[in-house]
């Protein structure tokens, strides 16, 4: 048997591998009992397939085959047919997953991105690039991990098939999303608190007033009770800053929203967006604090209301948040997330919180993808 020689320069013996075509939408999971295996040396023949698609590439050692226990072995580094633990770190830095998600046929959601987390869609999936292109994770679900582990999560490959994909991905360089925000390197040697502090609030004519409402359609009512409460603050080139508090008031972060981009302080935690009746039993979850803000604007603060925002994520922090809110005497908690997967994902999870903590639940979906595109319609149908 031929050996095949690794992007490391070790020669080890080809595993055989599997083209299987998966479900859309299925689990991924362990071969059919009919895969017929092929060399690796035939599947390079099929590059088209094999660096294309990387869905239905499953690639397992004979060794492996025979005794599972190898496949770990080899994962530790330990087998001298298969790559050392230090080749494997080697390999990883570099390939990006971006390159695993464009190969993949992932497209970058430029809108739902920002420079530390990048946000990929392949119809109703959805995964987020971190850590520099180095790391992910899959917000509608529990997954997350390397490039090798992403690789395994969308085509439903052995460890062994991942490194083979992934030797196959070396050199490849990732489309770069351009980014409409300059970077700040003044800010970023300020705290938090001090970044916060020194940025003005909005006032009636001010850039970021103007933007929110003649761009966003957000009323001036609104506009008016989220300065009183002291959670926007004027960004550069007139964007917005949308506080994100901890249950003490305490600001964590904040959620920027400018015309062209979208991101989040840099070192800040994402806990909630919060506006209106800070003790209000009636809790309105929506996915970012232009939402919450636009839904505000179409209900003209609806009394006992709180409208929140996530911040687009579902951190460990928020979800311990809105159990502490909704773990009181007569709440009623409505997850007004957005009218897609994402939103969905979401809208369960709190429903589970409602379960336990035994409080009511209201899905109220926005009759366009969002709040703020159903206001800004529901605007222009006025305007008309």
């Amino acid at each position: 048997m031929s050996l095949i020689r690794t992007c490391s320069d070790r020669l080890i013996e080809p595993a055989l591998v599997c083209l299987v075509p998966l479900a859309g939408g299925a689990g991924q999971g362990r071969l059919p009992p009919r895969a017929t295996p092929l060399p690796i040396s035939l599947v390079a023949s099929l590059a088209p397939l094999a660096r294309l698609a990387l869905r239905g590439l499953t690639a397992v050692s004979r060794e492996a085959r025979e005794d599972p226990s190898k496949l770990e072995k080899g994962r530790r580094g330990a087998s001298g047919k298969t790559m050392e633990a230090r080749e494997i770190e080697g390999l990883k830095g570099r390939v990006e997953c971006s390159a695993v998600l464009e190969k993949a046929g992932f497209a970058i959601d430029i809108r739902e991105s920002t420079r530390r987390a990048i946000k990929f869609r392949r119809g109703d999936d959805i995964i987020i690039v971190i850590h520099d292109g180095k790391g992910w994770f899959d917000p509608l679900s529990d997954a997350k991990g390397d490039v090798l582990s992403l690789i395994q999560h969308l085509a439903g490959a052995s460890f062994t098939g991942a490194l083979a994909l992934a030797a196959d991905l070396v050199g490849h360089t990732p489309q770069e999303p351009r980014w409409a925000r300059p970077l700040r390197s003044r800010e970023n040697t300020m705290s938090l608190a001090e970044r916060w502090r020194v940025r003005r609030s909005p006032w009636r004519g001010s850039a970021t007033w103007s933007y929110l409402r003649d761009i966003r359609g957000i009323s001036e009512q609104v506009l008016r009770v989220a300065t009183d409460q002291n959670v926007l603050r004027e960004g550069p080139h007139g964007s917005m800053w949308a506080a994100h508090v901890d249950e003490k008031g305490i600001v964590t972060g904040w959620e920027e929203r400018g015309p062209d981009w979208r991101g989040f302080a840099s070192g800040g935690a994402k806990i909630l967006f919060r506006l209106g009746a800070l003790d209000g039993l009636r809790l309105l979850v929506t996915e970012a604090a232009i939402d919450a803000m636009s839904l505000a604007s179409l209900e003209g603060f609806r009394e006992e209301s709180l409208y929140l925002s996530t911040g687009g994520g579902w951190s460990p922090a928020t979800a311990a948040s809105v159990r502490l809110l909704a773990d009181r005497p007569g709440v009623r908690l409505v997850a007004a997330t957005d009218a897609n997967a994402q939103g969905e994902a979401f809208a369960v999870r709190l429903r589970e919180i409602a379960d336990a903590a035994g409080c009511d639940w209201l899905r109220l979906k926005p009759p366009a993808e969002d709040w703020n595109d159903a206001l800004r319609v529901h605007g222009f149908c006025r305007r008309r």
